[in-house]
C-alpha cells in the first residue's frame, strides 16, 4: 500500500490556534510517497518561515483518508 503525504501550510489567524487567517493563500508545498520525504520538505518550509510566527506547516496523512478495505459510502457508489 503506498502511503501518501500531503505537505502544506500557510499564516494562522492566532499561533494558538489552526485556523488559516486566508484559506485561498495556503501553500500547497506537495504531495510525498513517504513520511521521511515529508517530513524533509515540512522542515525545509518551516525552518524558511521562522521569522513569522503566524506561519505554521502541517503534513496530512492522505493515506488514512482512505481504507481501501472499508466499505464505500452511498456517495462513493455514484461514481
Amino acid at each position: 500500500m503506498q502511503r501518501l503525504h500531503l505537505v502544506f501550510g500557510g499564516e494562522l489567524e492566532d499561533p494558538t490556534k489552526t485556523v488559516f487567517r486566508d484559506v485561498d493563500d495556503i501553500h500547497v508545498v506537495g504531495i510525498f510517497p513517504d513520511y521521511e520525504s515529508a517530513f524533509n520538505a515540512w522542515k525545509a518550509e518551516a525552518q524558511r518561515t521562522v521569522d513569522n510566527a503566524h506561519m505554521r506547516y502541517f503534513i496530512a496523512h492522505l493515506h488514512r483518508l482512505r481504507d481501501e478495505e472499508a466499505a464505500a459510502s452511498s456517495t462513493e457508489e455514484l461514481g
